[in-house]
């Protein structure tokens, strides 16, 4: 063991603690352990692609992405405006976010049904208008497959691009029709079940998106104006960075984002991986919960 080990190791715990303390909450580690350790069938395993994605540190910069699109539709914009409280409540929303991503994918059949079942008791609870007047509803197919969609994409897009090991073509197609499991638990209707599919949804959508106000200032709150400390801005700003460089082109005028494929691919997209492999890096901190009860099921079986 080199002099350096325990001095590399406890920067490695310190940025896991801090990262997962914004991620997951004070109680990250407590979430982790009633989500890997308990016992019960799992709508998945560690050789499927969809835990291969959702346990990369790539989902950092694929979440910045997803939110970015998401905006992009006026009335699934005007709920998070109107509902979410977003601004107040940024890293209380992510932590929500978080939890929902790992009890689906890595928890028991038993917990993810019933955290299911309580997100789409709230969904009907959330309705309004949007600025122009149109009536929305969180738990309308059609918006919630514009969610789907729109994370789907972004999870795989990211994971193609910063991942140590991107999937196949076959095992990208698998990804997205085992995202369909959950995305139909919540009440979307005849998700897309391959990639191409995936983007011709997306595509579909398009017509109904638009640079809304609303729509801009989530976009500088995400990018501009994260609530974090200085100390952190620089690691959350390579982030942002490799988000930005992966949305497609047409997305970036409503958002006021400029379109500089020279930049983005010689500085947005390097900045992005350096840090992503960084996340990674403290990721695989020893003393990682669900490393240990993946260990633990291994010998047990």
């Amino acid at each position: 063991m080199s002099v350096l080990d325990p001095v590399t190791n406890g920067a490695r715990r310190q940025l896991a603690h801090a990262l997962r303390s914004k991620v997951a909450g004070d109680d990250a580690r407590t979430k982790a352990e009633r989500i890997w350790g308990a016992e019960g069938p799992r709508w998945f395993t560690p050789a499927d692609p969809i835990w291969r994605v959702h346990a990369d540190a790539s989902m950092f910069p694929a979440g910045i992405r997803a939110l970015l699109l998401q905006s992009l539709h006026p009335l699934a914009m005007a709920g998070v405006a109107g509902h979410s409280g977003y601004k107040g409540d940024a890293w209380g929303r992510l932590q929500r976010t978080s939890e929902f991503l790992a009890t689906t994918t890595f928890g028991t059949v038993e917990d993810a049904e019933a955290l299911i079942a309580r997100i789409r008791g709230i969904h009907e609870r959330v309705r309004g208008k949007a600025p122009d007047g149109r009536p929305y509803a969180a738990s309308d197919p059609h918006l919630l497959k514009w969610v789907h969609v729109t994370e789907a994409d972004s999870f795989l897009t990211a994971y193609q691009r910063y991942a140590v090991t991107p999937l196949t073509d076959a095992e990208a197609d698998q990804y997205v029709d085992q995202s369909c499991v959950v995305a139909e638990a919540l009440g979307v209707v005849d998700p897309p079940r391959t990639v191409a599919a995936l983007r011709q949804v997306i595509e579909d959508y398009r017509p109904e998106l638009e640079s809304t106000p609303a729509a801009r200032e989530a976009a500088r709150f995400l990018l501009v104006h994260p609530p974090l400390p200085l100390a952190a801005r620089a690691g959350y700003s390579a982030l942002a960075a490799g988000a930005v460089s992966l949305l497609p082109w047409w997305a970036r005028r409503p958002l006021r984002l400029p379109w500089l494929p020279v930049t983005e691919r010689v500085l947005g997209r390097p900045l992005g991986g350096v840090a992503t492999a960084t996340v990674r890096w403290a990721m695989h901190d020893p003393d990682d919960v669900r490393r240990r009860a993946l260990e633990q099921r291994g010998a047990a079986s």
